[in-house]
């Protein structure tokens, strides 16, 4: 497989207190695949997914994006946020258009496409209300149009089901793979940081777990199973309890 995204010994820290949060951590992701970060809370997780994006820059390393350094903010990559992050002074509609603020767009063509992927994501009707009158998977979905909206290839997504309950967050688990298959959706692959096992398992291509900070890799689990995934198959134990054992070891 073509790889999309590689880490390259990258380490981070906090000059100012000393703290060391990442330590020589490398691996890629392929074209094509879902990828979950794992580990323990505060090893680091969401600060990495903020390298991978650009939002800020490793101490030491290098990450590339389809084979250019990234320095910045990288087209070709959307950001799902764990608190939503929506304007309340916006409608719905205008928060999903500021995913094409940096196109050359018009506002007819910028409409249309926030609209369409409205309808994709089940916010038909939606899009003059505010994010206030939205329950909180509706938010979330008005988030992943919004990070979709410039047809990135990566998708990068922080715990994006952690706020939800579980069944609002089944619903929209289901609703990213989805996108995967889905031929008139840009993305491809996904990098998802998530402190949940059983959600890591049945999503994932591959589940990266780190360490206890400063954050090293500890295990690389391979999850060779088309989906949806049966959650009491003899197999998704396993792969939960390997993980498992090297998140408490």
């Amino acid at each position: 497989m073509k790889s999309i995204l590689s880490i390259e010994h990258v380490s981070f820290g906090f000059e100012d207190s000393g703290i060391k949060v990442i330590d020589d951590l490398s691996f890629q992701v392929n074209e094509g695949e879902f990828v979950s970060i794992i580990g323990p809370s505060g090893c680091g997780k969401s600060t990495l997914l903020r390298i991978i994006a650009g939002l800020i820059p490793p101490e030491r390393g290098k990450v590339y994006y389809a084979g250019k350094k990234i320095d910045g903010p990288a087209r070709g990559i959307g950001f799902v946020f764990q608190d939503f992050a929506l304007m309340p002074w916006l409608t719905n509609l205008e928060n999903i258009k500021i995913g094409l603020s940096l196109t050359d767009f018009d506002e007819d063509k910028k409409n249309e496409i926030a609209i369409g992927l409205m309808n994709k994501l089940g916010l038909e009707g939606l899009g003059k209300q505010y994010p206030n009158s939205l329950s909180g998977g509706m938010k979330q979905r008005v988030g992943i149009a919004r990070a979709i909206a410039s047809a990135p290839n990566l998708l990068l997504m922080d715990e994006p089901f952690s706020s939800l309950d579980e069944l609002t967050a089944e619903n929209l688990r289901s609703d990213i793979v989805y996108m995967l298959k889905s031929n008139d959706i840009s993305v491809k692959s996904i990098i998802m940081v998530t402190h949940n096992v059983e959600e890591a398992v049945e999503l994932s291509d591959r589940a990266i777990v780190l360490s206890k900070k400063p954050s090293r890799l500890k295990r690389i689990e391979q999850i060779r199973h088309t989906r949806p995934r049966d959650r009491k198959a003899a197999w998704f134990s396993k792969a939960e309890s390997d993980i498992y054992a090297d998140l408490t070891d």
